[in-house]
């Protein structure tokens, strides 16, 4: 090896890149995060966080990070999570009174209950019936890991 001394720093700048997750707090970027009790989205749901619930980081295994917060420890996948605070609105004691968690969770995307209505009058042949049906369809977690049996799936 030509040089060992860049070697071992690139090395150790790829372990400490990788444990500055550690400690670190993040916040829930979706609208409902699944804390898991191992990392895999088969494994059993613990708890769901809403969005902007922080949480610190405390391991991390391939997408997943270990989290706890909030009265709950497990695993969330990283894209659930952003290293950014989220901040409601500053010196509010109760965020709900402001905006539901639909609304804070469309608003990151940028869209709204005017931007749908502004959407609706330019098209107004527009048909959102199956758009709200497919929407309002839930599927457990038993319901899922039936499926998955049923269908010899494998993680």
């Amino acid at each position: 090896m030509k040089h060992p001394i860049l070697f071992a720093c690139m090395a150790w700048l790829m372990v400490m890149g990788s444990a500055a997750v550690y400690g670190e707090t993040l916040s829930v970027q979706v609208k409902s995060g699944e804390v898991r009790s191992t990392p895999s989205f088969l494994g059993k749901i613990l708890g769901r966080l809403p969005y902007g619930t922080q949480v610190a980081a405390t391991g991390e295994r391939g997408d997943w990070l270990g989290v706890s917060g909030a009265g709950v420890r497990g695993w969330m996948h990283r894209s659930a999570l952003t290293d950014k605070k989220i901040v409601f609105k500053a010196g509010a004691a109760n965020v709900n009174q402001y905006a539901t968690s639909d609304e804070l969770s469309l608003a990151g995307k940028g869209f709204s209950e005017e931007v749908e209505d502004a959407y609706k009058a330019r098209n107004p042949k527009a048909d959102f019936t199956w758009i709200d049906r497919m929407e309002a369809v839930t599927v457990s977690q038993a319901e899922m890991l039936r499926f998955l049996r049923e269908g010899a799936v494998r993680p």
